[in-house]
């Protein structure tokens, strides 16, 4: 089993460095670390009982590091293969053109990186992963090479540059007081007056990745002015990472520093997320734009973990299901926004521009992937029986069983929000007119129908991933607010 870890994170950067040197082979190269990946996960996964622990080299920390898989690991795992595989699937780049020579090894890059933070337990370690990921995310969100992407892309770089920053500086300063940055070496530290400050460090560079309001300005022109299989995997994948990492840090690292007024601040930074990304897209007229803002609003989701699942109290019963309800957030909304984007992708073909407008007619034009579209917006609203129903069910019972039914509002109040920026391009799809779009083969429309489904399934058939993300729940997950 611990030997299938390295390969999870070696295999698509040599699966990269493949599609460089034979550009025009890209997406069977893509594809064939596809089914390597799925098929180790799988054996991965099915096995998993118990955390697995592989020493790099037969060295344990902190001398040496350590690559580890727990439930919450393999959950992020799964999400990664099943969205990166049906996005190389989707991607209509081939040949060796410029586009298609650069998007088979960056996105191989991404998904390497990805995977690599998610096995990592070593501070420094995920610095790498998070700068392999940034080098391949800003790439591609330039891949168009036009003005705007390009743009966009700066203002990425220069926010993600500084999010970088502000974590190695936090590391740094944990090296420097404490000898150690294995992820569970650090709870037996002896405390030193310099921990609050590199845990704040460390906690805003990862807030500007992960773009929670009011450091979002970055996210929506990046995703989507890339490309749609591009913004697929920028929008379910990259900011997901990053708060992987928080997790880590807050749950498993440096449980003890969760002070009440920091879990607070959290909790209402992610609720003015989910508010001002749901207004935002009620006020866009294209459609990659409404979506990217709805990233904005439904990552202020799972920051409502802080306040309801943090802190160094007695434990009590409400804290495991407001993390895993936020961690089923996670991955169905990987799933659905996917999805949308690969949707987007296909209208933007059909009908040469992404305005809401154009969609009119889509419903006859292109009924699989309006389907998609409407399945995803489900689980994006938290209706049943999806995924994203089950998160948010988890994360609003929890509010009410902590006496803090205010943390209820955000997801009542984004879900209402979901519904009514994604009703104008569901409506503008079955508008009764004549379809102006050029037809889409139902085989191009099949991806994201299968991305949305399995936003769906993961809440009609929610017990086992529940019971995955309990194997290795890190023990702070159990305890609530002071």
């Amino acid at each position: 089993m611990s030997l299938i870890l390295p390969l999870l994170a070696a295999v698509p950067l040599l699966g990269a460095i493949a599609a460089v040197l034979a550009p025009r082979a890209g997406k069977g190269i893509g594809l064939g670390v596809a089914i390597v990946l799925l098929a180790a996960l799988a054996v991965l996964v099915g096995g998993l009982n118990t955390p697995v622990v592989l020493p790099l080299g037969g060295w344990e920390p902190p001398l040496g590091i350590a690559l580890r898989v727990d439930g919450l690991a393999a959950a992020f795992l799964g999400l990664a293969a099943v969205v990166m595989t049906g996005v190389l699937i989707a991607a209509p780049y081939r040949g060796a053109g410029r586009e298609a020579a650069a998007f088979w090894p960056l996105a191989l890059l991404l998904w390497g990186a990805l995977n690599a933070i998610f096995l990592s337990r070593d501070l420094f370690n995920l610095y790498v992963g998070l700068e392999l990921l940034t080098l391949a995310a800003v790439a591609l969100a330039a891949l168009s090479g036009s003005a705007g992407a390009l743009a966009a892309a700066i203002r990425y770089m220069v926010f993600a540059l500084m999010g970088s920053l502000l974590f190695l500086l936090g590391v740094a300063l944990t090296y420097a007081a404490h000898g150690a940055l294995d992820l569970a070496a650090l709870p037996g530290r002896n405390p030193q007056p310099t921990d609050a400050l590199a845990a704040g460090l460390m906690t805003a560079g990862l807030l500007v990745k992960t773009a929670l309001f009011p450091f979002h300005a970055w996210l929506a022109p990046a995703h989507s002015g890339a490309p749609a299989p591009a913004s697929a995997m920028l929008s379910a994948l990259v900011p997901k990472a990053s708060f992987y990492i928080l997790l880590r840090l807050w749950f498993e690292a440096l449980p003890d520093l969760g002070r009440p007024g920091f879990l607070w601040l959290m909790g209402a930074l992610g609720t003015a997320a989910i508010l001002y990304g749901g207004v935002m897209a009620l006020r866009q007229a294209r459609l990659k734009l409404v979506i990217a803002y709805s990233t904005v609003a439904q990552i202020g989701y799972l920051f409502l973990v802080f306040p309801l699942a943090g802190g160094g109290g007695a434990a009590q019963p409400w804290a495991a299901g407001a993390w895993t309800g936020v961690v089923f957030h996670a991955l169905a909304h990987g799933l659905a926004k996917a999805a949308m984007f690969l949707c987007a992708g296909l209208w933007l073909a059909a009908a040469g521009n992404d305005r809401i407008e154009a969609l009119r007619g889509a419903a006859r034009a292109t009924p699989m992937a309006v389907f998609a579209f409407a399945l995803a917006a489900i689980s994006l609203m938290g209706l049943p029986p999806s995924g994203g129903f089950t998160a948010k069910y988890l994360m609003v019972t929890s509010a009410f069983a902590a006496g803090a039914p205010y943390w209820a509002l955000g997801p009542l109040l984004g879900g209402l929000l979901a519904a009514a920026y994604l009703y104008r391009p569901i409506a503008a799809a079955f508008a009764p007119v004549e379809p102006e779009l050029r037809p889409v083969p139902r085989g191009q429309q099949a991806v994201p129908l299968a991305l949305a489904l399995g936003a769906i399934v993961l809440g009609l058939a929610s017990a086992p991933p529940f019971d995955l993300l309990q194997i290795g729940r890190p023990e702070a997950a159990a305890r609530g607010v002071e």
